[in-house]
């Protein structure tokens, strides 16, 4: 159980770290900015590459709402949910610290750019409402379980899960990142509005709530309707 939290850990701190320091350091860098596209793909890059690495440890989760998804599809144990949960917070407040000790040493590095927060309202990139970041977030996550929960079933091609999950994981933050800089993960949200404070942790709550109530209603939707006859045994929560 230790060597899965530590990979639950280490791969939310690399998603953390390479998703929302790809927004922090390089999408608006003179001249060869990566934009809202070069975001997009670290962040599926960062989940492609640590379902790869540590998904023959832990499952690779690193997300509260996939360990959530998981357990209400019936391929989580309840008795791991709240240690994983644990770990992958832990892991995205590491990968925010190690960012911000990056970021900082820039000589003009400011908070108040919002360092990869997620917000709604006035704090949205595009400025889109409370309920258009809810109705985003609860969405955005029901249809990122699906396809983790089709593309890990025991029917599905061996090998490739890790692909699909990277390249929706990079879709959804096309559609997303105007409404609410994309969260789908309260571990993501999380780590950097502690150090942004403020506006960050007041709004915070909505990004564990979509997110969990969008992952919760995709398990039940695919183990009620999707798998049917064909429902495959319980398993120990495994995403690669």
């Amino acid at each position: 159980m230790a060597a899965k939290l530590f990979a639950e850990f280490l791969g939310t701190f690399w998603l953390v770290l390479g998703g929302c320091g790809s927004a922090v350091l390089a999408a608006a860098f003179p001249s060869v900015g990566i934009g809202l596209l070069g975001v997009s793909f670290a962040f599926g890059l960062t989940v492609l590459t640590g379902a790869y690495a540590l998904g023959p440890v832990s499952g690779g989760h690193f997300n509260p709402a996939v360990s959530v998804g998981l357990w209400a599809g019936g391929r989580f144990p309840s008795s791991q949910l709240a240690s994983y949960v644990a770990a992958q917070v832990v892991g995205g407040i590491a990968g925010a610290a190690v960012l911000y000790a990056i970021a900082s040493g820039k000589a003009d590095f400011s908070l108040a750019a919002g360092f990869a927060s997620n917000g709604y309202g006035a704090h949205s990139p595009g400025g889109y409402s409370l309920f258009a970041a809810f109705v985003t977030e609860v969405v955005m996550t029901f249809m990122f379980l699906l396809v983790i929960l089709g593309a890990t079933h025991l029917r599905a091609p061996v090998g490739f899960a890790g692909i699909a999950i990277g390249l929706a994981l990079t879709l959804i933050h096309l559609i997303s990142i105007p409404v609410t800089n994309t969260s789908v993960n309260p571990a993501r949200s999380t780590g950097p509005a502690l150090f942004v404070g403020g506006w960050a942790i007041a709004q915070l709550w909505l990004f564990w709530i979509a997110p969990i109530a969008g992952a919760a209603l995709a398990g039940f939707v695919h183990r009620a309707i999707l798998e049917g006859p064909f429902a495959e045994p319980p398993v120990t929560g495994r995403v690669e």
